[in-house]
């Protein structure tokens, strides 16, 4: 009979799912030490987010089949560890979803009307009704950033209260969200006009500090903004700074750069700000939600049943997986790299497997590469089993083909991505090693590796231009790794690609398109 772990305390029906399947073994607070010990005897391991599963339990785990993340995140799991072991780690994506949105909504509700001090002065014996006199939400502008499941059903809540919504998504089409009751708009349109503005984006190197002092001055002096997603996309120090000063209104935040909250100068705002302890998913249903979830999941995949929501590569048995690793690999980094030069809303992606490529089984591939392509901006909530159904919620068409009388390598792989700020098109291939080369950009043939920061030009081909980007570069002590440069005829058009040993500092991309020649420049971070 199989044998699961449960690390950290789960909701009893959680325990009961998996008991139809397994014995269930219930041991919490376990040292990693003591995890390694004893996890060589289990098939499966269920957790939330006490344990913390390393690359040395996960090898020392020789049977283990499935682990199973009782909630969304799963950054204390080495989930390339998992994969190369061929173990499936599961969450549960969608369980705190109703949890969340009601928070935020709460959360709102709360700051417009003073409720958490009114009901703290009443308990203290006031009857103090003039301190508080709030503000209704009726008519007022909500704006979302971010229309993910939690965005959209805060959205949604909030249109029946008659608010009018406002959204930022670059990477949902307008048709969904004319279906949500949103006003799609961008950025700056969205902090000028509302009254309210909630968060709903995962924390990464673009959204870290997207609330700041420069977005913070361009809002109304009313205005009230509610984190409940990610701690970091508010600059803590510049919110307090502009509460105090009456630049907006207050804040409401579940989440902090730093949990457990320490030593803060939120806390001394009064009824301007509303603290919780990251309380978005904490309500007795979504306990049993992710529980049952997850646990479900464990009890499929050991009875030879695929999971629904893997986090890495699902269902796939070893010596397929061995095959197509890096061809998943290969569909993955052109996905995110034409995703990145596209920029904005994606509409249609076409996905062609050229040469030997095209005789394998595609699926995998044309996931790998919609996981790329939706990479930047769903980092860790998009993965193999939902990279196709997030792109199609985002209006996102994929065309597949195939075309094995290329020829030009063994197997090939071309992308073309059309969005709103234009079309772009990359193709990339395998050496004999397995490494990767980007074969050719926008149809301007050129041989690169790619590398987690580049450059990308578009110029004209003349005398002096390679070695202007090259001095504008050292300028700003930029190193360059590699560089290659792609024509098709002499004087013509041309693409440059360079590999640079570190991110392009701010304002020097602009600088760039500033040089005689060239015509459009863009970063690219893989």
């Amino acid at each position: 009979m199989a044998k699961v772990l449960v690390s950290d305390p789960i909701d009893q029906v959680g325990i009961e799912i998996l008991s139809q399947v397994a014995q269930v073994d219930v041991k919490t607070g376990l040292s990693a030490d003591e995890l390694i010990k004893i996890i060589p005897e289990y098939d499966a391991l269920m957790l939330r987010s006490g344990t913390r599963v390393t690359q040395e339990i996960i090898e020392a785990g020789t049977q283990l089949k499935i682990i199973g993340r009782a909630g969304v995140g799963v950054d204390n799991i080495d989930v390339p560890a998992a994969t190369r072991q061929g173990i499936i780690v599961v969450n549960s994506p969608e369980g705190n979803t109703i949890a969340a949105a009601e928070h935020t909504l709460a959360m709102m509700l709360s700051l417009s009307r003073y409720i958490p001090d009114a009901n703290a002065s009443v308990k203290g014996g006031k009857w103090d009704r003039k301190s508080y006199i709030g503000s209704e939400v009726y008519k007022k502008t909500l704006g979302v950033i971010g229309l993910g499941k939690i965005g959209s059903h805060v959205a949604t809540v909030a249109k029946a209260m008659n608010m009018k919504i406002l959204a930022y998504d670059p990477f949902i089409s307008k048709e969904r969200a004319d279906r949500l009751g949103c006003t799609l708009v961008d950025l700056d349109f969205l902090f000028a006009e509302a009254d309210y503005i909630t968060l709903h984006i995962p924390k990464t190197p673009e959204t870290t500090h997207l609330i700041n002092a420069e977005t913070l001055a361009k809002m109304k002096p009313n205005v009230r903004i509610i984190n409940c997603a990610r701690g970091g996309i508010i600059d803590e120090e510049a919110l307090v700074e502009a509460i105090e000063s009456g630049k907006i209104a207050g804040a409401a935040l579940d989440v902090f750069e730093q949990e457990p909250l320490g030593e803060s100068r939120l806390r001394e705002l009064g009824s301007k700000v509303i603290l919780t302890p990251h309380l978005g998913a904490s309500t007795e249903e979504a306990q049993v939600n992710v529980a049952i979830d997850v646990a479900e999941q464990i009890r499929d995949v050991l009875l030879g049943l695929p999971a629904r929501s893997a986090v890495n590569i699902p269902g796939l048995t070893p010596d397929v997986m061995e095959k197509l690793r890096p061809y998943l690999r290969l569909a993955e980094t052109l996905g995110n790299l034409v995703g990145q030069l596209a920029g904005g809303r994606i509409e249609r992606l076409t996905v062609k497997l050229q040469g030997d490529l095209a005789e394998v089984n595609s699926q995998p591939i044309v996931i790998a590469s919609i996981k790329g392509l939706l990479s930047q901006a769903l980092r860790e909530r998009v993965n193999y089993v939902n990279a196709a159904i997030e792109a199609k919620e985002r209006g996102i068409r994929i065309i597949e083909t195939k075309d094995a009388s290329v020829r030009d390598y063994s197997g090939s792989l071309y992308l073309e991505a059309q969005g709103s700020m234009g079309e772009h098109s990359v193709t990339g291939a395998l050496l004999s090693n397995g490494e990767i080369r980007i074969t050719d950009l926008d149809d301007f043939p050129i041989n690169v590796p790619p590398s987690n920061n580049m450059l990308f030009t578009l110029h004209r081909d003349m005398p002096g231009i390679i070695g202007k980007i090259g001095s504008l570069l050292g300028s700003f002590n930029v190193n360059i790794a590699s560089m290659q440069v792609g024509r098709k005829i002499v004087r013509g058009d041309a693409v440059m690609a360079l590999s640079l040993d570190d991110p392009l500092p701010e304002g020097l991309l602009s600088e760039i398109t500033k040089v005689a020649g060239i015509r459009d420049a863009y970063t690219v971070k893989l």
